[in-house]
């Protein structure tokens, strides 16, 4: 997937901007952002603060890792049933 050249933090200050009354086809042009990436960005990160952010990505980084987990756990557990299975 392609990094944006923008961070959280830029991107709900932009939002901010946006709430804050400015016509938001002046933010697209200053920006240069597209409307679909403003509001795929609303759609994410609306109504968010920056520590709200901080948080948001710890928790999608630690539910990949539990995603991982039980992976590697359902795998486990299928070779040990198939092991099981044939020595019966």
């Amino acid at each position: 997937m392609r990094q944006s050249k923008f961070t959280d933090t830029q991107i709900v200050s932009i939002l901010k901007e946006a709430d804050a009354g400015r016509p938001v086809n002046e933010i697209w042009r200053q920006y240069g952002i597209s409307s679909a990436t403003y509001y795929k960005w609303k759609a994410k990160y609306g109504g968010l603060e920056a520590s709200d952010v901080k948080r948001l990505k710890e928790l999608e980084h630690e539910n990949n890792r539990l995603k991982r987990m039980y992976a590697d756990l359902s795998l486990e557990h299928a070779a040990l049933k198939d092991v099981i299975a044939k020595k019966l």
